[in-house]
């Protein structure tokens, strides 16, 4: 399946959803370096509550960018990078294809 069919875009769509909030870029950010994390952890410093925080990685979960379990008392947050990967290479493919056209708007000027 290519990356500019209608069910990859619509795939990636809630991606880039989830990480259009800076809460939520910054979660994934936390987790993708310091690790799995518990909600107690990921709400220190934040000035957000546990309850907000919780709202927040249920919609990463639910986007495929973040997987929670429990470990005793504590649920701990994972960083999904699968998803991560594919918004990627949405950024790459779209980013070739400006650079496609201004070299040949460079060139179409030049001549």
């Amino acid at each position: 399946m290519s990356l500019t069919s209608e069910p990859a875009l619509a795939k990636a769509a809630p991606v880039f959803a989830a990480l259009g909030d800076e809460t939520r870029l910054t979660i994934v950010g936390r987790l993708a370096a310091d690790g799995p994390l518990s909600i107690a952890r990921l709400t220190d410093g934040t000035g957000v509550t546990r309850q907000a925080i919780t709202k927040h990685l249920e919609v990463l979960a639910g986007a495929g960018l973040v997987h929670g379990a429990r470990h005793g008392r504590e649920h701990i947050w994972t960083l999904e990078t699968g998803q991560l990967s594919d918004a990627r290479r949405y950024l790459e493919l779209v980013s070739q294809r400006w650079d496609d056209a201004l070299d040949s708007l460079r060139r179409f000027v030049e001549d």
